[in-house]
C-alpha cells in the first residue's frame, strides 16, 4: 500500500490559492517577470503547475504573436471590399478559404517547423508536413497536394549533409505516405542559414462551401472529444517553446531543448478518412487539430473562440505514458490527434465512425456556460482560468525598431562601387552562365523532387521545375488551382520592405504564367530575434511592404505563420540572425487545368519572346553571389503596376492558346530562364540580343543575367504571333522577339565560341545566342545535375 508521503504531489487550485509564495520556474518556462505576474493578477492567485504551463506555450512567440501582432493588423486594415470578393474564411482560423467557383472552395497555409527540423531534421521536417496537412483537415477539407519550402547553410558546411538528408527524408517520407503530390516550392543554401535551417510547408485542400467547419465549442452541453493517436512524452512543449528561443553561435538553445515531436503518417492517413466521413455525416459541431501548444491550445481555442466555458477531465485522456503529470499532457505535441465540439445526440453516430476506422476515442468533458475552462486531474481540479487570457489576450509588445546603421553600408556597396569584374568576352559569358548553372541555389533540385511523388492520386497537372504547381479540383470540369511560393533573403536583407514585395511579385508572377488569375496570399515570415530592434525592423518593414503590395494587386492574405528568434550568434550584430526571408504563397484559380501552360519549349519553330523592360540590375543578383560573394546595393525596381498587366497578359494568352509555353525572369536572369525552358523538354533555342541591347540600352552581358521584375518569356505558335502582339500592344506593354525554338543550333553556331568546347558543335539541341556562344543542352543538363549529387550523393 502506498502511503500519503510517496504519492505524487499535485498542485491544485485550491493548493495554489493557499500557497502564493511557492517558488515557479517561469523563467525557465520562458516567462518574462510582468508576464508571470500579469497571470497571477487574472487569477487573483498564484497559477498551479498545470495553469503555468498552458500560460507559458499560449503565450510564448510561436503561439500568440505577441511580438509581430500589432503590426500583422496590417493586413486586415489594407484588404478592401473587392479583395475580400472571393474570401470565405480569413484570418484568425486554422487556414484561409476562398472561392473558386461553382461551388468549391480551396483552404491553404503555410507554416514553419524550423527549430525541430535543426534538432532532428527527420522528424522536424515530417511532423511540420502533418501539422499543416492537419490544419487543413480542422477547417473541412480533404487535403490535396502540399509544397514544402526549403533552406539550408552553405552547402559546402560539414554539418549541411546531416540536415539536408534528414529534412528531405522527412518531407518526402511523410507527405509520400499519406498520398499527397508534392507539386512545387523552393531550395536555397546560404551561410545565413548554418545553425537555423528553414522548413517552411504548405498545404491545399478542397471543400464545398457548405463543408467548411470552424474552431469553436459553443452549445453548452455538447461534448468535447479527443480522437486519433494517444498522447504521449514526445514534443513536451516542443515546437511552442523551442520556436521562442534563438540558437547560439554553437548550435544549442538558451532554455532546455524539449524534444522533437514524432509523427506516423499511416495513422494520420486513416485520420484524415476518418474526419471526412464524420464531416459527411454531419456530427462534427466544431473541431481543432492538436498542433503546437497540444490540448493547452485545443481547449482555450476552441472555448475562446466559443461560447466561452469547457470542463475537460485529463484522466480521460489515452496516454502512451502513463506517468505524465497534468502540466506534461497539456503541453505535449504528440502528433496526429484531433479534437472535436459533438452534440450529446449526434455523438453515437461520432463514436460508430471513429470506431469503423479504428480511431482511439475519448469524450473528455464538455461546453458548459461558466465562462471558465475548468480541467481536472486525480479527481482533482488543477485548472480554472478564464479561456480568452489563455488564447487570445495574451501580451502584446510594441518592440523598439529603427533602421540599423548597418544598412547605410549595404545600401551603398553596389556591384559598381565594389568594382566588380563583368564577363564581357564570348567565352567569359558563356563560363558565367555554366557556373550559374551548377551553382548551388540554380543548379537542378531533381536530387530532392525525385524524392516526392509529384503525381500521386493523379491530379497534378504542372509541378516542379515548371513555375508553378498546378492541381485539379473538379475531376468533372478540371476547375483546378496553380500554387507558387518565393522569397529572396538576400533581397529582403537589402530593403526588408521591397525584398517582401519582390517576394510577393515573383510568386504571382509564378502563378499568371501557367495561366492561372491569383486569388489569394499565405505567407510564412522567418525573422531574428523580436528583442533584437535591427530584426524588429527587418519585420516591421516586410509586412507593411507585403500589405501595401496585396493591396496594390487587389489580393488578400487569407492567414500564415510568424517565426521569430531565427539566428546565431549575438543579437545586434549583423550576422546574427538568418537573412530576413518573408515566403509569400500565391493561390491562382484555372477554369480548366487541362489548359495550364508550362515553363517549356514544347516544339521546335516557335518564336520566343520578352515581354518586359530589362535594366542594369544587378545587386542582390544570383550573378553577385556566385562569381563574387557580394551582397550590396538595392533590388531590383518594383512595378507592381507592371506585374498586373504582366499577368493579365499571360492569363489571357494561356486562356486563348497563344502560348504554349510561360516562364518568368528572376533568379538567374534571362540566361537562366532560356536553359531551364530549354531543358524542361529537351527542345533548344536561338536568340538575339541585339535588339534587346538597343533598346534597353543594355549590354549583353546585363541582358543575360540583370534581375529586372514584371518580366517573363513565352513561347508563340506562328500562327499567333499577330494575336500575341495585338494583345501586348492593346495594353502597351513592352514586347519584343528574341528568337525562336529549335532543334539544331543554328550551321554557323560551329563557329560560335565555346563550340569546341561543347566537344559536339552542331549537334543536339542547344541554347544559342547569337554571336556570342553556343550551350548544347547535354552540357546544360549535366551541369544542372551534377550539383545536388556531387554534395548529397
Amino acid at each position: 500500500m502506498t502511503s500519503t508521503a510517496e504519492r505524487p504531489f499535485l498542485d491544485t487550485v485550491d493548493h495554489a490559492a493557499v500557497t502564493p509564495q511557492s517558488p515557479q520556474p517561469w523563467a525557465d518556462l520562458g516567462l518574462k517577470p510582468d508576464e508571470y505576474q500579469r497571470i497571477r493578477d487574472i487569477l487573483g492567485r498564484r497559477p498551479t503547475a498545470a495553469e503555468l504551463a498552458m500560460y507559458s506555450v499560449m503565450w510564448s512567440e510561436h503561439c500568440s504573436y505577441k511580438s509581430s501582432k500589432v503590426h500583422l493588423a496590417q493586413f486586415g486594415e489594407k484588404t478592401t471590399d473587392a479583395m475580400r470578393e472571393h474570401l470565405l474564411v480569413g484570418i484568425g482560423e486554422n487556414a484561409g478559404v476562398v472561392d473558386i467557383g461553382d461551388g468549391w472552395a480551396v483552404t491553404f497555409k503555410v507554416e514553419s517547423h524550423n527549430h525541430p527540423s535543426f534538432v532532428e531534421p527527420y522528424q522536424g521536417a515530417a511532423t511540420g508536413v502533418g501539422g499543416i496537412v492537419r490544419d487543413i483537415m480542422a477547417m473541412g477539407a480533404r487535403p490535396i497536394a502540399v509544397m514544402d519550402q526549403l533552406r539550408f547553410g552553405a552547402i559546402d558546411h560539414a554539418d549541411t549533409p546531416r540536415i539536408v538528408h534528414g529534412i528531405v527524408s522527412g518531407v518526402g517520407g511523410y507527405g509520400n505516405s499519406l498520398g499527397l503530390p508534392n507539386i512545387g516550392g523552393e531550395l536555397v543554401f546560404d551561410a545565413s542559414y548554418q545553425g537555423n535551417p528553414l522548413v517552411n510547408a504548405l498545404c491545399v485542400g478542397k471543400m464545398r462551401h457548405e463543408d467548411i467547419h470552424l474552431a469553436n465549442a459553443s452549445g453548452v452541453g455538447n461534448k468535447v472529444v479527443l480522437f486519433g493517436a494517444r498522447t504521449g512524452g514526445d514534443g513536451i512543449g516542443g515546437v511552442s517553446v523551442l520556436a521562442s528561443e534563438t540558437f547560439d553561435e554553437h548550435g544549442k538553445s538558451a532554455a532546455k531543448r524539449p524534444s522533437v515531436q514524432v509523427g506516423d503518417p499511416f495513422q494520420e492517413k486513416v485520420l484524415i478518412e476518418c474526419c471526412l466521413e464524420l464531416f459527411a455525416a454531419r456530427v462534427v459541431e466544431g473541431i481543432q487539430d492538436l498542433g503546437g501548444a497540444g490540448l493547452s491550445c485545443a481547449t482555450s481555442e476552441l472555448a475562446s473562440a466559443g461560447d466561452g466555458g469547457m470542463h475537460v477531465d485529463l484522466d480521460l485522456v489515452p496516454l502512451r505514458d502513463p506517468s505524465l503529470r497534468a502540466e506534461e499532457i497539456l503541453m505535449s505535441e504528440s502528433q496526429e490527434r484531433m479534437m472535436a465540439v459533438v452534440a450529446p445526440d449526434k455523438l453515437d453516430a461520432f463514436l460508430a465512425i471513429t470506431a469503423k476506422w479504428d480511431v482511439e476515442t475519448a469524450v473528455l468533458g464538455e461546453v458548459t456556460e461558466t465562462g471558465r475552462l475548468v480541467i481536472d486531474f486525480k479527481g482533482e481540479t488543477v485548472v480554472d482560468v478564464p479561456p480568452r487570457t489563455v488564447a487570445h489576450d495574451g501580451p502584446v509588445y510594441h518592440r523598439p525598431f529603427a533602421r540599423p546603421s548597418w544598412q547605410d553600408g549595404l545600401a551603398a556597396d553596389t556591384v559598381d562601387a565594389a568594382g566588380l569584374a563583368r564577363p564581357s568576352t564570348p567565352a567569359e559569358l558563356r563560363a558565367t552562365l555554366l557556373a550559374l548553372l551548377g551553382s548551388p541555389n540554380l543548379a537542378s533540385k531533381a536530387w530532392v523532387t525525385d524524392q516526392y511523388d509529384r503525381f500521386v492520386q493523379g491530379n497534378t497537372k504542372l509541378a516542379q521545375p515548371d513555375d508553378g504547381g498546378v492541381v485539379r479540383v473538379d475531376e468533372t470540369t478540371g476547375l483546378g488551382v496553380a500554387l507558387a511560393t518565393d522569397a529572396n533573403g538576400r533581397y529582403t536583407k537589402l530593403d526588408p520592405y521591397t525584398g517582401a514585395q519582390l517576394a510577393l511579385a515573383e510568386a504571382y508572377r509564378n502563378v499568371a504564367t501557367t495561366g492561372a488569375r491569383p486569388l489569394a496570399v499565405t505567407d510564412c515570415l522567418n525573422f531574428g530575434s523580436p528583442e533584437d530592434p535591427d530584426a524588429m525592423w527587418q519585420l516591421a518593414e516586410a509586412v507593411r511592404g507585403l500589405a501595401d503590395g496585396c493591396l496594390v494587386l487587389g489580393i488578400p492574405v487569407t492567414g500564415g505563420n510568424v517565426s521569430l528568434y531565427n539566428g546565431t550568434g549575438v543579437p545586434g550584430r549583423i550576422d546574427s540572425s538568418i537573412h530576413p526571408t518573408p515566403v509569400v504563397g500565391v493561390l491562382g484559380v484555372l477554369d480548366d487545368v487541362a489548359k495550364a501552360t508550362g515553363s517549356g519549349w514544347t516544339h521546335p519553330g516557335q518564336s520566343v519572346y520578352l515581354l518586359g523592360v530589362t535594366r542594369p540590375e544587378l545587386d542582390g543578383s544570383a550573378w553577385a553571389d556566385v562569381a563574387h560573394s557580394h551582397l550590396g546595393g538595392v533590388p531590383p525596381r518594383l512595378d507592381l503596376a507592371a506585374e498586373r498587366t504582366l499577368a493579365e497578359i499571360l492569363i489571357n494568352a494561356s486562356r486563348d492558346h497563344l502560348v504554349d509555353a510561360a516562364h518568368d525572369l528572376s533568379e538567374g536572369g534571362l540566361a537562366q530562364a532560356l536553359v531551364e525552358s530549354s531543358l524542361r523538354y529537351g527542345t533548344g533555342v536561338r536568340v538575339d540580343l541585339e535588339a534587346l541591347c538597343a533598346r534597353d540600352g543594355v549590354t549583353p552581358f546585363e541582358a543575360l543575367f540583370s534581375e529586372s521584375t514584371a518580366r517573363a518569356i513565352v513561347a508563340v505558335p506562328r500562327s499567333e504571333e499577330v494575336r500575341f502582339a495585338d494583345l501586348c500592344g492593346a495594353r502597351g506593354f513592352p514586347v519584343l522577339k528574341l528568337g525562336v525554338t529549335a532543334d539544331e543550333p543554328s550551321a554557323a553556331a560551329a563557329g560560335d565560341a565555346g563550340a569546341d568546347e561543347a566537344g559536339e558543335p552542331g549537334r543536339g539541341a542547344a541554347v544559342e545566342v547569337s554571336g556570342l556562344f553556343t550551350l548544347p543542352l547535354a552540357e546544360a543538363r549535366a551541369v544542372a545535375d551534377a550539383t545536388l549529387p556531387r554534395y548529397f550523393g
